[in-house]
């Protein structure tokens, strides 16, 4: 019985250590070979959805922002989005319970205080000499 081994023709070294590495199924690491990098379908998946959520975040923030100046634009040239108030300054010696009483007789005053307070962003219904505030449209004009 007679055996043939077939052996390639090597040219260099660097492809001797290939053809050695080949033949005893390991890979050998060359100084020019670099390691290939594989993505499987997960890391791809999380690799897309790190980069489009943020596109995502980011185009909804401008959605809501872009929706809330169109609302807002859209009554600025009117008549109906200028409010004036009519104002009035406190005597002395006067509180806001009796200028309720008479801005607005036939309501209650703890309503009326409650409106002027929260029109002109009072902390508290104190009121000063000499301080003018503004009456709430429903009660101006009597």
């Amino acid at each position: 019985m007679s055996a043939v081994i077939h052996m390639p023709r090597i040219e260099s070294p660097r492809a001797f250590a290939r053809a050695a590495g080949a033949a005893s199924g390991r890979r050998t690491a060359t100084p020019s070979s670099r390691p290939r990098l594989r993505i499987t379908r997960r890391g791809r998946l999380v690799l897309t959805s790190l980069v489009v959520s943020p596109l995502i975040a980011l185009g909804i923030v401008a959605g809501v922002n872009a929706t809330s100046a169109i609302a807002t634009s859209e009554g600025a040239g009117s008549s109906a989005s200028v409010v004036e108030f009519e104002y009035l300054t406190i005597n002395a010696g006067e509180s806001l319970w009796q200028v309720a009483e008479r801005i607005a007789p036939a309501s209650d005053p703890r309503d009326v205080i409650a409106e002027i307070v929260s029109l002109n962003q009072l902390t508290s219904s104190a009121v000063e000499p000499g301080q003018r505030l503004a009456i709430p449209s429903a009660y101006s004009g009597s």
